[in-house]
């Protein structure tokens, strides 16, 4: 309850707009992109709470240390330690399967930064836990904010990636200049391959 006044008053005040596809209400693995700017995360938390979707959200295990763990916890934090970030996509699996249900937000263009491929972690996790893939996006040109479509993984990774590619292409971040294309490692290797 309180989490949606605060939501609806930051709406009411902001001057970005919530423009969004019907909430999702199954698990689902929720792509944050263009991820460009910390006030990503301000808007991520808006929508959701807006929306009535209970989120987690993956975060660099830096941000859960000292007096920040709890209330990043609070806010849905799971933290990612980056030495064996690998390990954390069984951990979420496990919490799927174990009954938890919850929207699991993921950022795979990374920190912030210009980077040349998206992380994979969101394609295995929606995978191995049969989770749909809703996109969240940001985007300056139009200040808009929300949810896109909600759409099932078919394990062509060429295809699906195509589909998201789609999606995104106009979609320009807080900062447009540190946006990253839509393109997993995997897809140039499989092309490399004959």
């Amino acid at each position: 309850m309180l989490r949606r006044f605060v939501a609806r008053v930051f709406w009411t005040f902001s001057r970005w707009s919530l423009r969004s596809e019907p909430a999702p209400r199954v698990p689902t693995v929720l792509i944050g992109a263009p991820h460009t700017s910390n006030w990503d995360f301000v808007l991520m938390l808006a929508i959701a709470w807006q929306l009535g979707i209970p989120v987690r959200w993956l975060g660099k295990d830096a941000l859960f240390r000292g007096w920040r763990g709890p209330v990043m916890r609070r806010l849905g934090g799971i933290p990612v330690d980056r030495a064996d970030a690998a390990r954390v996509v069984g951990e979420v699996v496990e919490r799927v399967r174990s009954g938890e249900v919850f929207g699991l937000v993921v950022t795979p263009d990374g920190t912030r930064g210009t980077n040349t491929y998206w992380k994979s972690g969101f394609y295995r996790i929606a995978r191995e836990t049969g989770m749909p893939v809703t996109l969240g996006y940001v985007d300056r040109t139009t200040m808009t904010t929300g949810l896109g479509p909600t759409i099932e993984l078919t394990g062509d990774v060429g295809a699906d990636m195509d589909r998201i590619r789609a999606f995104y292409a106009d979609k320009a971040g807080l900062r447009p200049h540190l946006r990253t294309e839509p393109r997993l490692r995997s897809e140039t290797n499989d092309a490399a391959t004959p």
